[in-house]
This record gives C-alpha cells, sequence and structure tokens, in this order.
C-alpha cells in the first residue's frame, strides 16, 4: 500500500489498525452548550452556508450507548445527559478517522427506543468537520482534537421550551415525561457537566442559535479556514 492517504478511505468501525497521521488541512469545530441551546441551528447554518461538500456535521447524540439489552421500562429511566450515556471511545475513533481523511460507518438512534437502530450509515470526511453536542467538552480526549471551541448559551426556560417541543412531535414523550426527566436528570447534569466546561470555550454565542451576528462571525472564520 503507497503512503500517500487517498482523500476518502473507507474503513470499517470495527478494524483494529492504526490510525493515519491527521490531515492538517482538515479542521475540527466542537459546537457544545445545553440541551435546546440551538447547538444544531448554528451548525446547521454553517453547513448550508458553506455547503455540504465541505463542512460535516457530527451530533455527539448518535453516540449513545446502545440499551437495547435492558427492557424498555429500564432504558427509559436511564441518565441520558451523563458522560457515562455515550460511547466516547467509538465518537472518538471515529473523529480521529475522518480527520485523517477517511470515512466512517456511524451508528443511528433510535430516540424512541432508546436502542441503536439496526441500520448505519457511511459518512465521508470533509475540510472541516462540526461536532456538536452538550458533553463534548466534559471530555479532555474530545477536546484535544478540536481547534475551534464554541459554547452555544441559552436562557434555561429558553431551553426547557424547545426540549419540551422536540421531545413532543420528534420522539412521543408526555410532556409530564419530560418535565420529570429534566428535573431528574438534565438541569443537575447541566449544572454538573456543561455549563462548567463553557470556560474550555474560544468562542461563545449569546441567545442560541437566534444570534444572526454572532453565527455569521463564525462562518466567516470557518470560511477562512476552508480557504487558507
Amino acid at each position: 500500500m503507497s503512503s500517500l492517504v487517498p482523500d476518502i478511505i473507507t474503513r470499517s468501525a470495527g478494524e483494529n489498525v492504526g490510525i493515519p497521521q491527521r490531515d492538517p488541512s482538515r479542521r475540527l469545530i466542537g459546537i457544545c452548550g445545553g440541551s435546546g441551546s440551538g447547538k444544531t441551528l448554528v451548525a446547521q447554518q454553517i453547513e448550508e452556508t458553506l455547503g455540504a461538500d465541505r463542512v460535516l456535521v457530527i451530533q455527539q447524540d448518535g453516540y449513545y450507548r446502545d440499551l437495547s439489552h435492558l427492557p424498555f421500562e429500564e432504558r427509559a429511566k436511564q441518565n441520558f445527559d451523563h458522560p457515562d450515556a455515550f460511547d466516547n471511545k467509538l465518537l472518538e475513533k471515529h473523529l480521529r478517522e475522518l480527520l485523517a481523511g477517511y470515512s466512517v460507518t456511524q451508528p443511528l438512534y433510535d430516540y424512541v427506543h432508546h436502542t441503536r437502530a439496526q441500520d448505519c450509515r457511511t459518512i465521508e470526511s470533509r475540510q472541516v468537520i462540526l461536532l456538536e453536542g452538550i458533553l463534548i467538552f466534559e471530555s479532555v480526549r474530545l477536546r484535544s482534537l478540536m481547534d475551534i471551541k464554541v459554547y452555544v448559551d441559552a436562557d434555561s426556560d429558553i431551553r426547557l421550551s424547545r426540549r419540551l417541543r422536540r421531545d413532543i412531535l420528534e420522539r412521543n414523550r408526555t410532556v409530564e415525561s419530560v418535565l420529570d426527566q429534566y428535573e431528574q436528570f438534565v438541569r443537575p447534569m447541566h449544572l454538573e457537566f456543561v455549563e462548567p466546561y463553557k470556560r474550555y470555550a474560544d468562542i461563545i454565542i449569546p441567545q442560541g442559535g437566534m444570534n444572526k451576528v454572532a453565527i455569521d462571525l463564525l462562518i466567516t472564520k470557518v470560511r477562512s479556514l476552508l480557504e487558507n
């Protein structure tokens, strides 16, 4: 095999082989913030403005651990806002491969049943990779891969209302179950594992994904990375 790494290489997630050196032309931008802060909206606006052919969005939520071994009632009681809920080892492996120019086979998560879906998707590397998630700054190993760290900030009442709307409409949840989860897990985990870690951010976007000025400035920065 040539020592030159092709621009796009397909590799199974399960192969136990060495990861080639990171391609210095590729950049990883971490977008963190509380649940409902607008992280996804910020990432989507960057991708839509600059083009999906150059920007790839990875969501930490896709790397929830598979709970299919538990009865559904037990799955629903799990703390999905704690760092242990995520398979960060697999996420880190995939990010390193993407930053080296490889494509990866990414798991898909079923939020209704709290299991990994049987299907998965193959994603190809891009020059700029946006990693968004509530706990990506909590992991020192993930932070060490990031070239730019962005924290999307929003008031707690706005985040809660967005979460209510999303979980009811998209995930078939009841109002009572969403509020119970928020009080028992989401709020305390945010205070312990999300809010304190915004000190690592290079950029803080207040007002969530509705701050057009801040997002435009971030897009300008990402565009400069693509051009250079």
